[in-house]
């Protein structure tokens, strides 16, 4: 018997195993990847990550430098609530760190399903699937739902996300522009009707702030029988009573035929969910490809997302805080004379332009003790790069005067403002 067999008693040690291995000189084939860093690097456009030194808060530490922080999603503060902390605990001790296996195998817990019971009791929908992050949600869901036959219509400011999903299902995609409801009516009226057609919006428009026109977009929906969709990540605890969106907000309940929903922002976890009919929860069961391939959130997470879903609801004066820091940092930035674009919502861009100099305005609010992080192309248009603002419940007054002090000394420095 050979010494390496499954029967044999014997086996080589490590050392015996190890063998000669020179290897093959050739050239890089990822070569080019650093040419392209490099060309980033000239037109000051490459970034490095900031690291995190401590609890995703209001006022924190990045890099050993303690800063006020208006680039998180953490917009109720609940990544550090002691009610979730409290849950999330006693669920690691009962249930361990994770489930072990996908949904649709062995990783369905009891816990899962009473998340996504309490989620579709919230959002007041028949039933809810959790997906492990808002971009499967909304990729998963337009690949399953859609086929190559199919039509989307879709705004052009839409998440990425929503984007890649419709790619995957090949679907055919028409764009209208952003918020012009008569041009995609126009889009609409030229397809079959008898054709699938899915009508995609954005209820908060994650780089500008804005609300997407959701009362006129369902009526569109509804006249020409298309499938309404609505990513309300952004509005997740933030707009609607307590929290419930921008269907809520809008009175559109019954009107949306998919929802999305994300439990990494304003929840506090992690995690993405849709929202809808029950055909439509238990079909995604059985064809969305993120749920069906990817394994189920840590039971300590899930506990934490139903301990967030309490606080929603017995803790209404966060969501009043939320709003009241940001009627105050919006006015002492249009007040300075900051071009903040749309913005209906706690996202406030400060639009700087070009890429350069969105990067340098970050760059230099975090040497003054403000992170506000750069955003440029691809993500948004090459002449409309910003530092991208979020106020939450939890910054101080301080805190956001502090950080309007700062923006006034930099946007001066770097001819911004006068």
């Amino acid at each position: 018997m050979d010494a390496n067999s499954p029967g044999s008693r014997t086996w080589l040690s490590d050392a015996e195993k190890v063998t000669d291995y020179t290897p093959l000189m050739r050239t890089d084939p990822l070569a080019y990847l650093g040419e392209e860093l490099d060309s980033l690097k000239k037109q000051n456009l490459h970034r490095r990550l900031r690291i995190l030194d401590g609890e995703q808060k209001a006022h924190t530490t990045f890099d050993e430098r303690s800063v006020v922080n208006l680039s998180s999603n953490n917009y109720l503060g609940l990544t550090t609530h002691p009610r979730l902390r409290a849950r999330a605990l006693e669920a690691l001790q009962t249930y361990g760190v994770g489930s072990g296996s996908v949904r649709t195998i062995a990783g369905t817990m009891a816990i899962h399903m009473e998340l996504e019971r309490r989620l579709a009791e919230f959002k007041q929908v028949e039933a809810v699937v959790v997906f492990q992050s808002g971009f499967t949600a909304n990729a998963g869901t337009v690949s399953a739902i859609l086929t190559k036959e199919d039509v989307v219509i879709s705004d052009e400011l839409n998440h990425a996300s929503i984007i890649d999903g419709c790619r995957l299902s090949r679907a055919t995609i028409k764009v209208f522009p952003h918020k012009d409801v008569d041009a995609a009516r126009r889009i609409i009226k030229e397809l079959p009707a008898t054709q699938r057609r899915l009508l995609i919006t954005d209820g908060v428009f994650s780089m500008d702030g804005d609300l997407g026109p959701l009362p006129a977009l369902c009526e569109l929906a509804e006249e020409t029988g298309c499938i309404m969709m609505v990513d309300d990540a952004h509005a997740s605890g933030v707009f609607g009573k307590n929290g419930r969106g921008t269907i809520d907000h809008f009175g559109m309940h019954g009107r949306v035929d998919v929802q999305v929903g994300t439990l990494s922002k304003a929840i506090g976890a992690l995690g993405g969910y849709i929202a809808g009919n029950r055909n439509l929860i238990e079909f995604l069961y059985h064809r969305a490809r993120p749920f069906l391939f990817s394994t189920s959130h840590p039971p300590a997470v899930a506990a934490a997302c139903i301990a967030a879903l309490d606080v929603l609801l017995e803790e209404p004066e966060i969501m009043e805080r939320l709003w009241a820091n940001t009627r105050f940092f919006k006015t002492g930035l249009d007040g300075l004379g900051f071009n903040t674009g749309i913005s209906e919502s706690p996202i406030t861009p400060v639009i700087a332009g070009d890429s350069a100099k969105a990067n340098t305005l970050s760059d230099r609010l975090f040497e003054e003790g403000v992170f506000a992080q750069a955003i440029g192309y691809p993500t948004v248009a090459r002449d409309r790069a910003r530092v991208r603002t979020i106020v939450t419940a939890t910054h101080t007054r301080e805190d956001l005067q502090y950080a309007l002090d700062a923006f006034a000394k930099v946007g001066r420095e770097i001819g911004l403002i006068q």
